[in-house]
């Protein structure tokens, strides 16, 4: 099963670095092979909890794939949590970390761990997958640097 983790230093703060990956709706406009993200749902939990049902499509030149997710944010943990619901994998868990290290300085922790339902599209997409999610972490820290300033 293809999975992959790092942790990164980024000059911003944990608080704003939760606030850019709480807000999938701009995926699209930065992360690579998302292609669209649809919110079908929001539940406010309490106490900084918030639970958001949604939509991404994925794609890399003729392939497109929809997946259904369940994200959980936890502002107090500082953790968002992605719990696959529906689409083409058999499993993806993907979960994010944010801990503050300093006045304006966090570190993000970033896995993911998936497997297809089809081996034929996993062959197809799996590097594809790979790559894109090894970029995750950098194409949030540069979106960081465009909404919040270096």
């Amino acid at each position: 099963m293809p999975s992959f983790s790092t942790t990164r230093r980024i000059a911003h703060s944990a608080t704003n670095m939760f606030d850019l990956v709480a807000d999938a709706e701009q995926y699209p406009r930065f992360l690579p092979l998302c292609e669209a993200l649809r919110i079908r749902g929001r539940q406010d939990m309490g106490e900084g909890r918030s639970v958001i049902v949604a939509d991404m499509t994925v794609g890399y030149k003729a392939i497109r794939e929809t997946f259904t997710s369940r994200v959980v944010l936890d502002r107090g943990a500082g953790t968002i949590r992605v719990a696959y619901l529906d689409g083409p994998f058999q499993h993806l868990d993907n979960v994010w970390t944010f801990r503050e290290v300093g006045e304006k300085a966090c570190e993000v922790g970033f896995s993911i761990d998936y497997a297809f339902k089809n081996r034929m599209l996993g062959a197809l997409m799996g590097a594809m997958f790979d790559k894109a999610f090894r970029k995750f972490a950098e194409a949030f820290e540069r979106r960081a640097d465009e909404v919040y300033g270096r």
